[in-house]
């Protein structure tokens, strides 16, 4: 059971999010970390792209 995440952990997690940062602070905090995984993927993606345009090139 390691390496599951419940609904309890999970409402665990937010409300102790809530308490540091407050209601009017998380909606800012929730944008910034989808706009940081937004483009990590999208360097990723890149970074594939790429390695696989090179490859053809060689």
């Amino acid at each position: 059971m390691f390496g599951r995440i419940g609904t309890m952990e999970i409402l665990m997690v937010l409300g102790i999010a809530l308490l540091i940062f407050g209601p009017k602070q998380l909606p800012k905090l929730g944008k910034t970390f989808g706009n940081t995984i937004r483009g990590f993927k999208d360097g990723v993606d890149g970074e594939e792209k790429s390695s696989t345009n090179n490859s053809e090139e060689s």
